[in-house]
């Protein structure tokens, strides 16, 4: 598709609007009009004190043209101008396809954290009418956004100026779901180095327990995730764990979650080794709990799989565990999904995360070509919406929000839970309310400083093998934890 900007410089913020309705396009930017049987026109024309903005699309099932005039009244009309050409553009695709994304043209990866900065600047009435009648939110996703502001802004009280928490990353699994993109390797072929990454792991975390006690940090929370963290043995899990506890001040943490996740790998001896070690909060993630669906993504195991190792977990004295579930799974139908929320509240978790299906350019849905439907997020925003309404009904309540790019029907993933058991961690990074500490293979370390709001990051080694390798280069950069805090806090 040709992109054809006029007048303007919006190229990203049109191209990612286009992407709302055709995610895998290829889109030409040009800044002359040129036609072709699928191009989008977007101009934007001074009349004497006025700007009119323009846009003209073009697709091989109709054709859509729409212009406004931007109030020269309102304070900044460079962002008006950005807002309504996304505005006129999306009226084009509502007319050509019928259909409106349920967040309209914003597509921040933090919509509840724009919404609570509107209500802090500019007062509550304010920020409701500008996401309703600037970025087009509907009525739904308003009401949301205001609840997931409600339950961040109580978890992210609790945190300190000295405050921080700890991520582990493990980055192996069984086997590769067809959806996923991220860094994560096969037990298949990484299992000769699993034991030499572990070890470098747990050297990791004792070299970072050694800085954070140097510069005087609260330890809030502790986040082992992955991958699959139950990859690993019991007396893995045991080991990385125990240090965990050997080399931090862990009597200030409020929530210590492993992501067991997959339930094929979940055994007593691992839960035994997991809950020996203090941890109070785990994920066991079926996605869907219908077996076609699991076998269209390339999970090896059944729903039933997932019910035994809920059942032993529960058994083994786990009272805070969440499960993670995905709207837009290819197969999925409203019907069945439905099904994979009454076998969940079956079940009784205490918390419940929905994510939106997001096709990464990297994941096997994407790349062949399996996933024809991605274009059309009507029935996954079906499926989110029944997931809000039957939750609440079971006292399940929103407290988290964040989005990713091309999610099906740029729609959000939600974190639910029972009151009391909200998943802190989940809020401290979305939210970047304090330092993260991060260990192990694509873990990112995220510096904060609350008084100044400057935040910088340090990437570990992407991939376990060069994790491995070039391990004293990496622990080499943590030098730069010290000279962050020096510079930006004040200290004795």
């Amino acid at each position: 598709m040709k992109l054809c900007n006029i007048g303007h410089n919006f190229d990203y913020e049109m191209e990612k609007l286009i992407r709302l309705f055709l995610p895998f396009e290829k889109i030409e930017v040009l800044h002359t009009e040129q036609a072709d049987t699928r191009c989008a026109v977007c101009e934007v024309e001074q009349n004497g004190d006025n700007t009119i903005v323009r846009v003209k699309l073009v697709l091989e099932n109709g054709e859509a043209e729409f212009s406004a005039t931007v109030d020269k009244e309102i304070p900044d009309t460079r962002k008006e101008t950005q807002h309504e050409l996304g505005r006129q553009l999306l009226y084009c695709f509502e007319k050509i396809t019928g259909y409106r994304p349920d967040w309209g043209i914003l597509t921040g990866v933090r919509p509840a954290k724009l919404f609570s900065r509107y209500c802090n600047d500019y007062g509550n009435d304010y920020a409701e009418k500008f996401f309703k009648n600037k970025f087009l939110v509907n009525e739904e996703k308003l009401d949301l956004c205001k609840k997931a502001v409600a339950g961040e802004e109580s978890i992210v009280r609790l945190s300190n100026d000295n405050s921080f928490s700890l991520y582990l990353s493990v980055p192996f699994c069984p086997t590769r779901c067809s959806y996923c993109s991220f860094v994560s390797h096969s037990i298949e072929k990484a299992q000769d180095i699993i034991p030499r990454y572990v070890e470098l792991l747990c050297r990791e975390l004792e070299i970072t327990a050694e800085i954070a006690k140097k510069l005087g940090l609260r330890l809030e929370t502790v986040y082992m995730g992955g991958g699959t963290p139950t990859t690993l043995s019991a007396e893995q899990l045991n080991r990385v764990l125990s240090t965990v506890n050997r080399c931090f001040d862990m009597s200030t943490v409020r929530e210590f979650t492993v992501e067991a996740g997959r339930p094929d790998t979940i055994d007593a001896d691992k839960l035994l080794a997991i809950k020996k070690n203090g941890v109070t909060r785990i994920s066991i993630n079926p996605q869907t709990m219908n077996d076609s669906v699991l076998e269209n993504i390339g999970r090896k195991h059944t729903a039933q799989d997932t019910v035994n190792a809920f059942n032993l977990a529960r058994q083994i004295g786990f009272d805070n565990i969440n499960m993670d579930l995905i709207a837009g799974l290819p197969g999925d139908t409203f019907g069945s999904f439905k099904n994979t929320l009454d076998e969940i509240l079956k079940l009784d978790p205490e918390s419940v995360t929905v994510h939106s299906l997001s096709m990464k350019r990297a994941s096997t849905l994407n790349t062949s070509g399996q996933h024809s439907e991605i274009q059309s997020g009507a029935q996954a925003s079906e499926m989110v919406n029944f997931a809000r309404d039957i939750l609440a009904q079971n006292n399940i309540l929103p407290y988290y929000m964040y989005r990713q790019s091309k999610t099906v029907g740029n729609l959000e993933n939600v974190g639910y839970a029972k009151q009391g058991f909200e998943g802190l961690y989940n809020v401290y990074i979305m939210d970047e309310t304090h330092t993260i500490l991060a260990c192990g293979a694509s873990a990112v370390t995220k510096l904060k400083d609350n008084s100044q709001k400057n935040i910088k990051r340090i990437f570990n080694f992407k991939y376990p093998y060069e994790y491995i390798s070039d391990f004293s280069e990496l622990i080499s950069r943590k030098t730069e934890i010290g000279e962050f805090y020096d510079k930006y806090f004040k200290r004795d």
